[in-house]
């Protein structure tokens, strides 16, 4: 698992790879047959039905192959949202990006270094069909990502050439993530005596909590912000009890910046509010 930071690494030392919005999966491959699992071990092979049948046309005897199952949108990018709908009604627009190769034909490849298992993968993924091989993307780390963030992708994943395969969060392995901005309703503001100010939002539409954001705003702002709170004070949501924050009534939409590709908000700052419609 990638450890996130704030910039990708410098140096000739690493790989880019973009960084799909989907479900971290490993097709296993063996005697048995074809299974493909969860990141946290569920086996989802029936799920995963045409996906399943193409690991079981590649041209190799055994293997475990790490990636992602992905779902792509009308400009080519992968979509989680649409992922979950294909998963139980639209099979065929499954795809199973492979970046990693920690097994193959009775070899354990997890020692060898990363540039190598790469170079082992991309020789036994075909060049087209629904598994494909995720290529790294050339030029320097800076370039890259600020190609990525202007595509509207999700972020960049870096790896050290010469790494290791090993399980768990690793600093071999870097994600940076972009960041997007968004829409939300207001559902309240949590004010603490010597803590920093958040908003805790909901989708709007749906209502569903998705977190909260650090109110950066300026000091004429957040006054603002306070006056309307207050005006518009309301119940909590039903299930929510938090002792330190004001609710306020349906009504608020908060502008909102935060990391791109996440279910519930990260790392994110309210930037501006208005009147909803």
């Amino acid at each position: 698992m990638p450890t996130l930071v704030d910039k990708p690494p410098e140096g000739y030392g690493w790989i880019h790879e973009v960084k799909f919005d989907g479900y971290r999966s490993q097709i296993v491959r063996d005697a048995n047959g074809v299974r493909l699992f969860t990141r946290r071990g569920l086996d989802w092979t029936s799920k995963y039905r045409d996906l399943a049948k193409a690991a079981g046309d590649l041209k190799v005897e055994s293997a475990i192959i790490d990636g992602e199952v992905i779902v792509t949108n009308e400009a080519g990018l992968s979509d989680f949202k649409a992922l979950r709908k294909a998963i139980t009604s639209r099979q065929h627009d499954l795809y199973f990006v492979a970046f990693d190769l920690l097994h193959l034909n009775g070899h354990d490849l997890r020692d060898m270094p990363l540039e190598d298992r790469r170079e082992i993968l991309q020789a036994v993924i075909p060049a087209t069909g629904r598994i494909q091989f995720s290529q790294a993307l050339p030029g320097d780390a800076k370039a890259i990502f600020a190609l990525v963030d202007h595509a509207g992708l999700e972020g960049i994943v870096s790896k050290r050439k010469d790494s290791k395969y090993r399980s768990g969060t690793s600093t071999a392995w870097l994600k940076t993530k972009a960041y997007t901005i968004d829409e939300y309703e207001l559902l309240g503001v949590d004010r603490e005596a010597g803590k920093p100010a958040f908003a805790l939002l909901a989708e709007c539409g749906s209502g569903r909590y998705v977190g909260s954001a650090f109110i950066t705003l300026n000091r004429e702002m957040r006054e603002r912000l306070w006056e309307r709170v207050q005006e518009h004070a309301g119940a909590p949501p039903k299930g929510m009890k938090r002792p330190a924050t004001q609710w306020v009534k349906p009504g608020l939409i908060g502008r909102v910046k935060h990391l791109r590709g996440e279910d519930d908000l990260r790392h994110a700052s309210l930037l501006d509010f208005r009147e909803g419609d």
